[in-house]
């Protein structure tokens, strides 16, 4: 069951309330899904979902050795179905919950299908446990003598992965059972006390999400009474949110203990299906970069907002020449699906029905999620998109980042359902492909040099918030699970490491006002998955390394592209960047990557001269 993820660098970046002044927006039409919580067709599923647990327990547990490989495919194919209505269920739940996460009603009934799901699937529980106990010659075996059954290597090779940090079956099936009340329990109470939080800004009430929209105003003192009622907010609920962090550490202490994993981290790396040594490689490369990327950027930004030092409310601000014109919500979709067209009229085809069908919900609303997210459901219906869309260009490049995660789901899911789930460390590709063929489209029609300094200063900014900002990320959460797995954290402790990476990665220029000290704790990818966060520069690298391979005019290259999209999770990294002449653990990889980002504030400082 694929995670709802809240999407990135934008979830407090961007947006704010509204939505009439954008034109209309789009809700969701949950009904491809099931009509209502009480729909016939969801009962159904229900009962044929517990029955055919039972039934796949009592055909095969203890006897997966014994198969044959046709019977092995056909046990493959039962847990692929099963796999299938559990997801479609979940993906019901929680898109319902996540428009409306304020609404009793609405998270009584995600976590009455959660307890349901997690009752009937611990059932299958073993079938894990057996098929990594196979000797491996036996299932090479199996694997050459059934050419269907060997499609599905790669899931096989995913789970054996694990077979080294594997429990007793007993110990696996109580960790399954205790997960509604462990994570996932502190994974809600997290979600519905930040959509909750209130902030009091010239006389309004707001949202998180319109609260954050201040910060990037054009008027420097709104955006300082946002940046200090965020920060008051926050520090309110410290005592909370540490709470939660210290608790989900340390349970992915205790088990990460018992599985003898030997970091924190490995458990990641293991899903994202990449080494450690290459996370490590891009790490090393984007905080070496540091220096001439975001110290150097915002140094140049201090320079046109008249400034010798930044304060924290200055990080987003638009430029003094840029204008304040909103994009309403048919130019936005024009946008980029002329950019899409113009790379592929496939793409666009593909992302048309987001618009029309009822696959995307814009608008912001009370209680609804902040950020954005793209979410796959199952195979068997469509993908998802959450937006809370407030017109500003960062809102329009969320919207090309989103569908591009929505385009890739659907090109993945001709994969089938157990191989359609691409890795987090390649999930990005598309998404940030798409916000690439956006921005160039729009840079390309810039009229005057001031137009084309606004576009490329905020194209910089989104790769530094992706890039920077979310290694920067990735170190504060190695830092904090290794301080956790000394004992207990105060807020303090935890404010402290918090500061302790944000100054060595924003850079000299700036101060730091008294507060910003608790802004780790709104960040969703900290306590949903944790180390998740360096995918995005794992994608944004990859990406720039893909668009100068597509500069360079491969007349190949949107078919290779469209088959990379189209592998879902069937192959290796290494494998689907073979025919574009890269490798990912290559340590000048991420520097080519990195260099693009680099190339553009050497423009933008030529433009100084």
């Amino acid at each position: 069951m694929d995670q709802f993820m809240l999407n990135d660098t934008r979830v407090f970046e961007a947006n704010s309330q509204g939505g009439g002044a954008f034109g209309d927006l789009p809700e969701w039409d949950l009904s491809d899904l099931y009509a209502s919580e009480d729909a016939a067709e969801l009962q159904a599923d229900l009962t044929w979902l517990k029955q055919s647990c039972i039934d796949f327990s009592n055909d095969y547990e203890g006897k997966l050795a014994q198969l044959n490989a046709d019977e092995m495919l056909k046990a493959v194919e039962r847990y692929e179905a099963i796999d299938i209505i559990a997801g479609r269920i979940m993906s019901f739940a929680g898109l319902r919950y996540y428009q409306l996460t304020s609404d009793p009603e609405r998270a009584k009934f995600m976590s009455d299908m959660q307890d349901k799901l997690t009752e009937h699937t611990t059932k299958l529980v073993f079938y894990g446990l057996e098929f990594n106990r196979l000797e491996e010659e036996a299932l090479s075996k199996l694997l050459a003598q059934n050419a269907a059954l060997a499609r599905y290597k790669p899931v096989f090779d995913r789970m054996r992965a694990m077979k080294p940090y594997q429990l007793s079956d007993e110990m696996e099936r109580f960790l399954h059972d205790q997960s509604v009340v462990g994570a996932a329990a502190w994974n809600r109470l997290f979600d519905e006390t930040v959509a909750s939080l209130v902030f009091t800004i010239d006389g309004e009430d707001l949202p998180l999400e319109a609260a954050a929209n201040k910060l990037s105003e054009q008027d420097r003192d709104t955006r300082e009474a946002a940046a200090r009622e965020i920060a008051r907010v926050l520090r309110e609920n410290t005592s909370l949110f540490a709470r939660v962090h210290n608790t989900l550490a340390k349970e992915k202490e205790i088990e990460d203990r018992w599985r003898k994993m030997p970091t924190p981290q490995t458990g990641r790396h293991l899903s994202n299906h990449v080494e450690a040594e290459v996370v490590e490689a891009l790490r090393n490369a984007v905080v070496a970069a540091y220096p001439k990327l975001s110290h150097r950027y915002y140094a140049l930004k201090a320079k046109w907002l008249g400034l010798e030092t930044m304060q924290i409310w200055d990080r987003n601000a638009p430029l003094p020449i840029e204008d304040d014109k909103l994009v309403d919500w048919t130019a936005a979709q024009e946008m980029v699906l002329s950019a899409y067209a113009e790379f592929s009229p496939e793409m666009a085809e593909i992302a048309k029905p987001f618009f029309t069908k009822g696959w995307i919900d814009a608008a912001v609303k009370p209680g609804k999620a902040p950020g954005a997210f793209a979410h796959p459901t199952v195979t068997t219906v469509h993908p998802y998109v959450m937006l809370n869309y407030l017109g500003k260009p960062r809102d329009v490049m969320t919207l090309a980042h989103e569908l591009g995660h929505g385009v890739h789901q659907v090109l993945a899911a001709q994969q089938g359902e157990l191989l359609s789930s691409t890795p987090l460390t390649l999930a990005e590709t598309a998404s940030v492909f798409g916000e690439m063929l956006t921005f160039r489209k729009l840079l390309a029609a810039a009229k005057t040099p001031q137009e084309r300094k606004v576009l490329l200063a905020g194209k910089v900014e989104d790769m530094i918030n992706t890039v920077v900002r979310q290694i920067a990320f990735y170190d504060f959460e190695c830092k904090l699970h290794a301080a956790r797995g000394e004992g207990e954290l105060t807020p303090d402790q935890i404010n402290a490491i918090w500061m302790s990476v944000q100054g060595e990665s924003l850079g000299p220029v700036f101060e730091f006002m008294d507060g910003y000290e608790t802004f780790w704790s709104y960040i969703p990818h900290f306590v949903h998955s944790p180390f998740y966060v360096y995918a995005y520069a794992f994608g944004d690298g990859l990406v720039n390394a893909l668009y100068a391979v597509y500069e360079e005019g491969d007349p190949e290259f949107q078919a290779k592209y469209f088959d990379m999209l189209r592998a879902g999770g069937s192959k290796h990294h290494t494998e689907l960047l073979a025919p574009f002449g890269l490798d990912a653990s290559d340590p000048k990889f991420w520097d080519k990557g990195l260099s693009m980002i680099s190339a553009m504030i050497d423009e933008l400082e030529a433009m100084e001269d």
